[in-house]
């Protein structure tokens, strides 16, 4: 069977990355995409030929289509997603899932009801140094893991600026943007989910209207180890990177945190250091690949639903503690699913 897809927004990351790791799939097919303007619709389908260009919700989920990918601005995924499942098709959204963890459980429930897959797009999941990272803890390589820390600062380029550091209205700000896959990635990779988290802000110069542009927050996870994580807008030279230590070594990631399948992972124990391997290949082809699986009903996507209400809950929590300066418990409803 062919999964024929509809894209919901004539996004930039569409076309950098999800139409090719759709057509990658033996069994994908992009045929249709939909974007508010008109103009814009028409000539993103004739750009990445695509067979058809719609510019109402209503006209592209009447097409002959099974599965829809959103990549519009946050403050409609919810209104989106909702309608694509109520009209049975299978929902691939990207990060957040709403504007609330609230509007992202009444997503995950449409979908529910509708018996559609749901999956949130945290790529950084489907990296094969971040999997590496996961067997390796599993497996008892660093002992008991006790802390971590994610360096996840960027500059973000100019042509994404826009809405991100300028309309609240839009779920902007980095913490919204970045901290939500930090939250996804820790939770994957140490196979536990944070309880509490304590966040401090910043506005560097670039983010207006009282959106953030830095955030530095400290999380605590169930077991008791502590990570902290930076992620900002503003520093062109940081450089990104992961680290997990444990009673009996420490795993080292440098330049992970990116959608490209790049990076390095060092295991460093008293014997000494060693470099992981790990498969180099593209983030959303896996993804694409699993999330084709689920529909299929041979698995689930590579990040659920409940993955998404449990990054976008994390991130709220963050915003509560950086506006009360005090930490704040992480509540999401679903109860423990790491």
């Amino acid at each position: 069977m062919t999964v024929r897809w509809g894209l919901i927004g004539a996004s930039t990351i569409a076309r950098q990355f999800v139409i090719d790791a759709i057509r990658a799939q033996a069994d994908g097919e992009v045929v249709a995409v939909m974007s508010s303007s008109p103009e814009r619709a028409a000539a993103y389908a004739r750009e990445n030929g695509i067979p058809a260009a719609f510019s109402s919700l209503n006209a592209l989920l009447d097409a002959d289509i099974d599965a829809v990918y959103i990549s519009t601005t946050n403050e409609l995924h919810l209104e989106q997603a909702v309608a694509a499942a109520k009209a049975g098709k299978h929902v691939l959204c990207e990060k957040p899932l709403a504007l609330t963890s609230g509007d992202a459980r009444k997503i995950l429930a449409a979908c529910k009801a509708a018996g559609v897959v749901l999956g949130t797009n945290h790529h950084l999941r489907n990296a094969g140094a971040h999997r590496a990272m996961r067997e390796a803890i599993a497996a008892g390589k660093i002992g008991r893991p006790v802390a971590a820390r994610v360096f996840h600062s960027v500059y973000l380029p100019e042509h994404l600026q826009g809405w991100r550091i300028t309309k609240p209205e839009a779920g902007g700000g980095v913490v919204l943007d970045i901290t939500v896959h930090d939250a996804d990635t820790l939770r994957f990779v140490l196979g536990e989910d944070p309880v509490e988290i304590s966040a401090f802000t910043q506005s560097a110069g670039m983010a207006g209207s009282g959106l953030e542009d830095g955030a530095m927050c400290v999380w605590r996870f169930q077991s008791g180890l502590i990570a902290q994580s930076h992620e900002g807008f503003t520093t062109k030279f940081a450089g990104t990177g992961f680290e997990v230590h444990g009673t009996e070594g420490s795993l080292i990631a440098r330049g992970v945190m990116t959608q490209k399948p790049v990076g390095s992972v060092t295991l460093r124990t008293a014997t000494g250091e060693e470099e992981l391997s790990f498969d180099r290949e593209d983030l959303y082809t896996r993804s694409l690949r699993a999330f084709h699986a689920a529909i299929r009903t041979e698995g689930k996507p590579s990040a659920t639903g409940e993955d998404g209400v449990w990054s976008l809950a994390c991130a709220e929590a963050a915003l509560a503690s950086a506006k009360t300066g005090r930490a704040v418990t992480i509540e999401t409803g679903l109860g423990a699913s790491a």
